[in-house]
């Protein structure tokens, strides 16, 4: 294991001692300790309603089964994330259609989505990824959607707390997805989240969440098909405590970023961009290099640990190859791409390791 791992999920007293509260309480399943997590985080998010679900592809999929994409209809999404961006549109019977990335953000170029969209006239929803923790180009793809009407869905799995022109992620479009994966900037062991502006997308992601229940109903009365999406009320105790102190880890999260790019500034690595309208919240923080197989194994005899997201683009996946996609800003950025520790568990001295590393790798 490396000195200085690529993530270290930190969880403490104060999540033992809400669990055991949870525990004590006898109601570890769905509860009132879930209602009041997804009202926090639906705070958090300034959006209307949140609905929790057991990680974050549940929750993309109930979201877009409460739109009714299903299908015939296709929708547009990055091939430059993790798969179950593009696994979640086809679990709901519709057909995923990749457009390209911006080569500075990673996200969705809003003029690809357009071409798309101009193409294909069954598009029915676009779900933008906040890649890495940095928003995606929010306006022009609410633009874009708005002039071919289609449904917005973000994929904000990475970027709890990120914002776009002074407004946090999860609050645009007609509903946010999150996962609270151990990795993620808070955790929920595993877990996920939708957010939503609109009453009956989260009456509808709640039902389909419980086994197509009426949203505030229970027993043997069920309304439509559903699914078991549900998170524990275990899991949302560590999520209550985990949501308190994510602000601190993502200031945590920036600093590390800062010190990086600083110390990186006259390296060979190309480090990671943030537009002025945007606030990265650093989930990962990548860097790009031609040399990526050759500082990662540096890094690693240095201590370091490093990962790739992603080294393959979603549509030349075995399971995509049915899909036809050109991406070459995607292609070119999964050979490239090499994400360093930027946690907020980092010490001063890790940091200068992980610069020192990279420079003395450059020389």
């Amino acid at each position: 294991m490396s000195e200085i791992p690529i993530a270290d999920p930190e969880l403490g007293e104060r999540e033992i001692d809400r669990v055991r509260a949870v525990m004590e309480s006898g109601r570890v399943a769905d509860g009132p300790e879930v209602r009041k997590f997804e009202a926090e985080f639906a705070d958090f998010c300034d959006a209307e309603h949140g609905v929790a679900t057991s990680n974050g592809t549940t929750a993309l999929h109930a979201a877009l089964e409460a739109l009714d994409i299903g299908p015939g209809d296709k929708v547009v999404t990055s091939p430059f994330s993790f798969v179950a961006s593009a696994n979640a549109i086809r679990l709901a019977g519709a057909d995923p259609v990749f457009a390209d990335v911006d080569p500075d953000t990673y996200a969705l170029d809003p003029a690809a989505v357009e071409a798309v969209a101009r193409e294909h006239d069954d598009v029915a929803a676009v779900v933008p990824v906040h890649l890495y923790g940095l928003p995606a180009d929010v306006g022009h793809l609410l633009d874009v959607a708005d002039d071919y009407g289609l449904a917005v869905v973000e994929d904000a799995a990475q970027a709890h707390g990120a914002e776009y022109r002074g407004r946090k992620v999860g609050s645009f479009g007609d509903a946010a997805c999150f996962s609270f994966y151990p990795t993620k900037n808070m955790t929920t062991g595993e877990g996920g989240m939708i957010t939503t502006q609109r009453e009956d997308v989260a009456e509808r992601a709640a039902s389909f969440a419980n086994h197509g229940r009426p949203a505030d109903g229970g027993g043997y009365e069920h309304v439509r098909l559903g699914h078991n999406f549900r998170l524990t009320s275990l899991a949302a105790a560590i999520g209550r405590i985990q949501l308190d102190r994510l602000p601190d880890y993502n200031a945590a999260r920036r600093s590390n970023a800062g010190y990086l790019t600083d110390a990186l500034a006259d390296s060979e690595v190309v480090t990671p961009t943030e537009p002025d309208d945007r606030r990265h919240i650093y989930h990962q923080y990548t860097v790009r290099t031609d040399d990526r197989d050759g500082l990662a194994a540096h890094l690693d005899d240095a201590g370091v640990g490093t990962g790739v997201y992603y080294p393959t683009p979603i549509h030349e996946l075995d399971t995509y190859e049915d899909v036809d996609s050109s991406a070459q800003v995607a292609e070119r950025a999964a050979r490239e791409v090499l994400s360093l520790p930027v946690h907020p568990n980092l010490s001063e001295s890790d940091l200068r390791t992980i610069a020192e590393a990279i420079t003395e790798y450059d020389n």
